[in-house]
């Protein structure tokens, strides 16, 4: 069986300018010679559309409440009803997507493409560590590219962002910040947000060398690949001085690989899970056959390093992923230091199982950016056609749970961040692959914090603890856990003040966590304070009313 490939990229990949990735993308690719409708819905032919909507979803989907409640689905499909005959087509279009983006997952989504078939704004934008900015432009804007938008029509950079997040379906954060930029370049998504009062034009500001200029834009670009600058387009690396990063060389091959000899570094860009078919008489490849060449070659040259490229990789058949994990398993280079995955908010789907497997099997440092997907994920999704207005739907059927079924994190994070700002973007350079090539090994957090405390140094201790959640490359690290389990080790050596500091700092760092306040009152408790163990299961309680450990303990210290 084939997993559905990157639909939170695939619904949209010829309208906001996405390249094909997967297999299952090829099969749900849109026809954009197919024509709309013929007839006009009327309003009681979308509403019988939303009953169809909201009567099936439910039914396909594989667990369609698993973020909302049932009520909220409901409240949101009354809300559009009544709202049906006020709107036009392409604003009944946009609050559609609004329901489903509350389902939370990016494999789920609207078929919008056959409706919203005026082009889109010549920009590519994209969002930067450093914010919004113009990619690229058709020649008549080139003096915008590489400029910070400030405002779409009236409207702050910030808050339009936020109401096309509302949009946008997604696992988390990284498919918003994938797919928001995408839909702010289509007429009808603007004009149905109130980002632009027309649907034929809408107006940017944007900022270059401290200089704002407003940009009049008309729907004239064609949909376009998201990784090719268009034929006649203007790209922000245009004038860099350095050659093309390796992340960008091909972005079309499913997979290649360069060795970089003077670096011993051999990188290997892996963009989808998906065979490469026979083209024109050239033969084709499968994965297996491509990671025995890449695993042999490993061994017969000198290499120190590995770097596993998954940045642009949607997805595809997660059944082809076990050469590849089998491979690493065994290669020389599995060693921490010496093989590294750079991830990001493409990085989707099946190539989300490759990182679950690389994460669980081998000893590889992630860097880059979160992937888009959770761990555990839905997936494989199945058409849903409405009725009337023949809008294409896409839900979810299976729940793919490669990892531990308590592991609820809304991404795998890199242990070494390393975000694109529009500065290096510009200059074609690359910070995942910087930050490799300067990796040096470091302590770990409770390594550090230790021995800060086995010399008594508890002022040392906090400054250890602020000193690395503050450095960059740790923005996505999760410290919760490291540092309870530290909290505890130091109870056990019955250091119980020393416990206390450990645990406030994950209070102080973790405060919507029932499980910070948990702790820390069961170190009051140990250390004979019963006013604030109360007070700090309460609070347990106050974040998370199921919390079972701090509800039987308030039950035990309040009866006794």
């Amino acid at each position: 069986m084939l997993k559905t490939s990157r639909l939170i990229y695939t619904l949209v990949c010829t309208v906001i300018l996405l390249g094909v990735s997967g297999i299952t993308v090829a099969q749900h690719e849109p026809n954009l010679t197919q024509a709309p409708p013929a007839t006009k819905p009327t309003a009681e032919q979308w509403r019988e559309d939303l009953r169809f909507f909201a009567a099936e979803m439910p039914k396909v989907h594989r667990n369609l409440f698993h973020t909302m409640s049932r009520d909220q689905f409901e409240a949101a499909v009354k809300k559009l009803d009544e709202r049906i005959p006020s709107l036009a087509d392409h604003e009944i279009l946009v609050e559609l997507m609004r329901i489903v983006a509350m389902i939370g997952d990016g494999h789920t989504g609207v078929r919008f493409e056959q409706k919203f078939n005026t082009g889109i704004y010549p920009l590519r934008l994209y969002l930067y560590k450093d914010g919004l900015f113009v990619q690229s432009a058709v020649a008549e804007y080139r003096d915008a590219v590489g400029a910070r938008v400030v405002k779409i029509g009236n409207t702050p950079v910030e808050q339009a962002l936020r109401a096309a997040a509302e949009i946008s379906w997604h696992d988390n954060e990284l498919g918003i910040k994938s797919m928001a930029p995408r839909l702010l370049v289509i007429p009808e998504v603007l004009h149905a947000l109130r980002l632009s009062s027309d649907l034929r034009k809408a107006e940017f500001v944007v900022e270059k060398d401290g200089r704002q200029t407003k940009l009049a834009l008309t729907p004239s670009a064609q949909f376009q690949h998201r990784y090719q600058t268009p034929s006649g387009w203007i790209d922000a690396r245009a004038d860099a001085k350095a050659p093309t990063p390796l992340w960008l060389k091909d972005p079309d091959n499913n997979f290649w690989f360069e060795h970089l000899k003077d670096l011993g570094v051999l990188y290997v860009q892996f963009n989808a899970v998906q065979d490469k078919p026979e083209v024109n008489h050239k033969p084709g490849e499968t994965v297996a056959a491509f990671f025995s060449r890449v695993f042999d070659y490993v061994e017969t040259n000198q290499v120190d390093k590995l770097v596993l490229d998954l940045r642009l990789n949607g997805g595809g058949n997660n059944y082809l992923n076990l050469p590849l994990t089998i491979g690493m398993v065994k290669s020389r280079v599995n060693k921490r230091g010496q093989l590294f995955v750079i991830t990001g908010r493409e990085t989707f789907s099946a190539a989300q199982n490759t990182v679950n497997e690389l994460e669980k099997y081998t000893n590889a440092i992630f860097v880059g950016e979160p992937t888009a997907a959770t761990p555990n994920h839905f997936g494989d999704a199945r058409n849903l056609t409405l009725p009337n207005s023949k809008v294409m739907l896409q839900a979810s059927t299976l729940w793919w749970q490669d990892m531990d079924p308590r592991d609820r994190r809304k991404w795998k994070a890199p242990e070494i961040a390393a975000e694109l700002t529009s500065a290096e973007y510009s200059a074609n350079a690359d910070p995942a692959m910087a930050a490799i090539l300067s990796y040096a090994p470091e302590k770990s957090l409770t390594e550090s914090l230790r021995e800060a405390l086995q010399a008594g140094d508890l002022a040392g201790m906090l400054k250890q603890y602020r000193s690395y959640r503050g450095n960059p490359a740790h923005a996505y690290l999760e410290t919760e856990t490291a540092m309870n389990s530290f909290g505890y080790e130091l109870i056990n050596k019955n250091r119980l003040a020393d416990a206390i500091e450990v645990f406030k700092l994950n209070v102080e760092a973790y405060p919507g966590s029932a499980n910070v306040y948990d702790s820390l009152a069961e170190a009051y408790l140990k250390k004979g304070n019963r006013e604030l163990a109360i007070r700090f299961y309460s609070k347990a309680v106050e974040v998370d009313p199921h919390f079972a450990s701090s509800i039987e303990a308030l039950r035990q210290l309040r009866t006794n």
